[in-house]
């Protein structure tokens, strides 16, 4: 598996769009966001959600997550960050539609999500980690990434805990 290389030396936090980093149909994507409690893996789903996934690692690759808080955490339910604010109203500078996979659902903890307003079209940077099964989440948040490792950590998060940084890796698709 590949280390992709990191776009900038320090975070950066404003963009007024994501450059495209993936290639979907050539790649299987990972993320490893290593957190002030442990690392989570996470195999990123660009097949169903490629927009998503491509937003998530170029912020990554730019080292946009690091040091952001686990701001909203509610036991049972989800673990949510990508805010540079802390307060659940910050995002990357731009915005993008839901992607729904219809054969995908939030039936199981370890699921992670783009968080959003009410607005369809306005997922940005901050995302979930679902806690418990959410199926009352199902079609109204993209489903971008599995926890293959880690979930434990996820279920030991809380507000005051950070991510340090997010490494993505990269190996060609059979």
């Amino acid at each position: 598996m590949e280390v992709m290389e990191y776009l900038s030396d320090k975070p950066v936090r404003q963009f007024s769009k994501p450059e495209v980093v993936t290639e979907h149909k050539k790649y299987d994507y990972y993320a490893e966001i290593d957190t002030s409690k442990g690392k989570i893996v996470i195999d990123l789903l660009e097949d169903s959600a490629p927009v998503t996934v491509n937003s998530f690692v170029f912020l990554a690759l730019n080292h946009y997550f690091d040091g952001l808080k686990w701001h909203r955490v509610v036991p049972g339910f989800v673990a949510q960050t990508g805010d540079p604010t802390g307060t659940g109203a910050g995002g990357p500078g731009y915005q993008f539609g839901l992607e729904i996979d219809p054969k995908l659902s939030y039936d199981a903890a370890g699921w992670v999500g783009m968080a959003r307003t009410n607005d369809p079209n306005s997922n940005g940077s901050q995302f979930f980690i679902t806690l418990a099964p959410t199926p009352h989440l199902t079609g109204a948040y993209t489903i971008f990434g599995k926890v293959t490792e880690g979930l434990d950590v996820v279920k030991k998060l809380s507000q005051q805990d950070t991510i340090k940084t997010v490494k993505i890796m990269r190996k060609p698709k059979p």
